[in-house]
């Protein structure tokens, strides 16, 4: 019998790219200070892949550890701009603090997921996407930030790309799943390799 998965995020997105792969999955959200973790690393000078990394990895300990017997997936997602690493946007006016201050450059989003069973880490990949941002009015950002603030609350960088957040760009490289929050093409591979899934 395949092990049992257990997404360890509240991310309606990632439940739905597994969901939409064929992943039989429960979700149990872990409860870590994500703000803490993130600002003790950031006192070490972490570079935003090992925070994404980290963090992902210590959500994944964190269930896994009240279910011992399932292969628990955890992830994070991390903005990376300019020597400084972004979260997600406190009020709608640090949302349009952080558009404007990426329009018409470059950041990169960097994906962490770690599968952790048998009381340790099995798997780990961080997917790193590149995203050019067009030079966007202040009049479109300020609309864009009103219109959307209930879904891009919850987004790093105040926007999502699957929804108004792609008029925001002007150039995506990498993959679009890492954009998502979820590095699913190599989790898939992964979990077919060791025989959680078929294949």
């Amino acid at each position: 019998m395949a092990d049992p998965i257990i997404l360890a995020s509240g991310s309606e997105i990632r439940a739905t790219l597994l969901r939409n792969a064929g992943v039989d999955f429960d979700v149990v959200v872990a409860r870590v200070d994500e703000d803490a973790i993130k600002q003790a690393l950031q006192a070490e000078d972490a570079p935003p892949r090992d925070i994404a990394d980290t963090l992902a990895e210590m959500k994944a300990r964190k269930v896994a550890s009240k279910h011992p017997d399932a292969l628990v997936i955890g992830c994070d997602q991390v903005l990376a701009f300019q020597q400084q690493t972004l979260s997600k946007p406190t009020s709608p006016d640090d949302a349009l603090a952080q558009l404007k201050m990426m329009r018409g450059k470059v950041h990169q989003l960097l994906s962490a997921a770690v599968l952790y069973g048998e009381g340790k880490p099995q798997w780990r990949h961080v997917g790193v996407v590149r995203l050019h941002m067009r030079d966007a009015s202040d009049a479109y950002l300020e609309g864009y930030v009103d219109r959307n603030w209930d879904s891009i609350r919850h987004a790093v960088g105040a926007y999502k790309l699957e929804e108004e957040g792609a008029r925001l760009f002007h150039r995506v490289e990498g993959d679009y799943f890492n954009v998502l929050g979820l590095p699913l093409l190599e989790l898939l591979s992964y979990l077919t390799l060791r025989g959680t899934l078929d294949g």
